[in-house]
């Protein structure tokens, strides 16, 4: 979002917020929205992203953060929940990074960005000078540790699917890991930023004692892990030789679920920036701060019990997504800050294009399929995340409208999933937001968070093993084996039939609204993903 001439960013929104409508900011806001997302073979330009200014440098930054920890910790191995990467982003580095703001690859670990041998060899030398938190030094054997910790079937790691083009990461030398693949990708200085890199030694000696204070080698390490504080604290790592050294010598976030708890904490300057600012709220706040929302990737979902029950039915599964009121739901329950989904990527996305089966306006088509089945009755189970509380009771009233009895649940996201997770007499809609963006932008790596790895296929969707199924791995693996339009044409064949058989499906892409101080934050950038980062962020404080 550029300012606009004659005026500064935070003078435009606060005269937007004077004239005392939500709704007029929120258009202006969609409209300043910028995708940020790679394409299918994404520019890496060289060894670095540019490096972290100099001005600002502080004593601290302070945030308000949406989410809670969730049940696992910040093992990068394991965890998925939107705090815990958030704060891996500072305090782990794998021997690539994307820069959560400028999506931009760059060398992290790496002195860098992998070196191609050949089609399936690539090598990695490793930063000179590299350590982690305790002050051992960063070697090859961790990194080749790192790497088979993911792949190892037996750690049902959820990142080993992202890496499913790896055949191994082994050490060359002191300094170099080479780099096997089992054909030759495109992506492969992206994708290996999944991995971060650990201390083999203190893993193997207390797995559980590094899931709960992880040991890193990022510019900042954790003192505090929130589990009793409720705010995560970190510190400057002054022994970091990298590209985006700490700007400051402490960072707080408070674990802020409550949206006007979170939102009074930055208007009363104990915080400088917040994530998932409510609709209502967006006015107010663009008269004393600054207001972005950046359109991405992340969605909210309806995820189907495709294995037993009433949604084992393709045609009901169909049915709950033709009856939604997608207009209300974006226009009013988000305010304009979503869009119904057309395909399993925004409209945005360098790899969209609209899928073959549309659900938006057609609820009569949900009356004859449910006409059809006989389907009278569903349960659903959604989680209670604050920034969609507006449109939970419209997905019920929509199902209700086409002649549907709904027993409806919400609980806490780490509740919804522990309910059932390999229960599948337990649910048969879950209503949920997503974001595996966090990860990376392109289509390969978002399709396959939810469609290739068992935890979702198997576990939670009960999908695996059927016919559409097995269709969506066998485009995947075309996919990551071709380049260019080819490689489109595959994933586009996907969104057609994920789109068609829907096992979890979008129901909008949503904009991602930030609020900040751009007194006392220097060169902080709102973000298009779930979360905030403060990487190469200083502070006046």
């Amino acid at each position: 979002m550029e300012n606009l001439p004659g005026t500064t960013r935070r003078g435009f929104l606060r005269l937007v917020g004077a004239m005392g409508a939500a709704a007029t900011l929120t258009g202006t806001l969609a409209a300043c929205g910028t995708t940020p997302a790679q394409t299918s073979a994404p520019t890496t330009g060289g060894s670095a992203a540019p490096t972290a200014g100099t001005a600002g440098t502080g004593e601290k930054i302070t945030a308000a953060i949406s989410y809670q920890l969730g049940t696992n910790g910040y093992d990068p191995m394991t965890t998925s929940s939107a705090l815990t990467l958030a704060a891996n982003w500072h305090t782990m580095e794998g021997l690539t990074e994307i820069h959560p703001a400028t999506r931009e690859v760059y060398a992290a670990l790496g002195a860098d960005l992998p070196k191609k041998v050949d089609d399936t060899t690539y090598e990695v030398t490793l930063r000179d000078g590299a350590v982690f938190h305790d002050g051992s030094p960063v070697t090859t054997d961790d990194v080749e540790f790192s790497f088979a910790r993911v792949l190892d079937p037996a750690n049902k790691s959820l990142y080993a699917t992202f890496i499913a083009f790896v055949d191994s990461v082994t050490k060359k030398d002191d300094t170099t890991v080479t780099v096997k693949l089992k054909y030759p990708f495109s992506l492969v200085g992206e994708r290996l930023s999944v991995v971060k890199i650990v201390p083999k030694v203190k893993v193997e000696a207390d797995a559980k004692a590094f899931d709960l204070n992880p040991i890193g080698s990022g510019p900042y390490k954790m003192t505090d892990n929130g589990a009793a504080s409720q705010k995560l604290v970190f510190e400057k790592f002054d022994d970091y030789k990298g590209q985006y050294p700490a700007r400051v010598k402490t960072m707080e976030w408070q674990v802020i679920p409550d949206d006007s708890t979170r939102t009074n904490a930055l208007t009363s300057d104990s915080v400088q920036a917040i994530d998932s600012v409510p609709a209502a709220n967006l006015a107010t706040l663009a008269s004393t701060k600054s207001v972005a929302a950046e359109q991405g990737f992340g969605l909210l979902f309806a995820m189907f019990n495709c294995g037993t029950g009433p949604m084992a039915e393709v045609k009901n599964r169909q049915a709950v997504m033709a009856a939604l009121d997608y207009d209300k739901i974006c226009k009013v329950g988000m305010s304009d800050l979503a869009t119904p989904s057309t395909s399993f990527v925004h409209k945005e996305h360098p790899a969209y294009k609209q899928a073959a089966s549309q659900w938006v306006g057609k609820a009569d088509q949900a009356k004859a399929l449910l006409a059809e089945t006989g389907l009278k009755e569903v349960r659903v189970l959604a989680s209670n995340h604050g920034w969609f509380a507006a449109v939970r009771p419209m997905i019920k009233e929509s199902l209700e409208a086409v002649g549907l009895t709904v027993n409806y649940e919400e609980k806490a996201s780490s509740d919804v999933y522990g309910t059932i997770d390999g229960k599948p007499e337990a649910f048969d809609i879950v209503i949920a937001p997503g974001d595996p963006s966090v990860f990376g932008d392109d289509a390969d790596l978002l399709l396959r968070w939810w469609y290739a790895g068992d935890t979702w296929t198997d576990s939670r969707m009960h999908w695996k093993g059927q016919e559409s199924y097995t269709k969506v791995q066998e485009l995947l693996a075309t996919a990551a084996a071709a380049t260019g339009d080819a490689q489109k044409a595959a994933w586009h064949e996907i969104f057609d039939v994920v789109a068609e058989n829907v096992p979890l499906y979008p129901i909008f892409h949503r904009k991602s609204p930030t609020a900040f101080d751009p007194e006392t934050l220097v060169d902080f950038k709102p973000i298009a993903v779930t979360g905030l980062s403060f990487v190469g962020v200083g502070s006046t404080k």
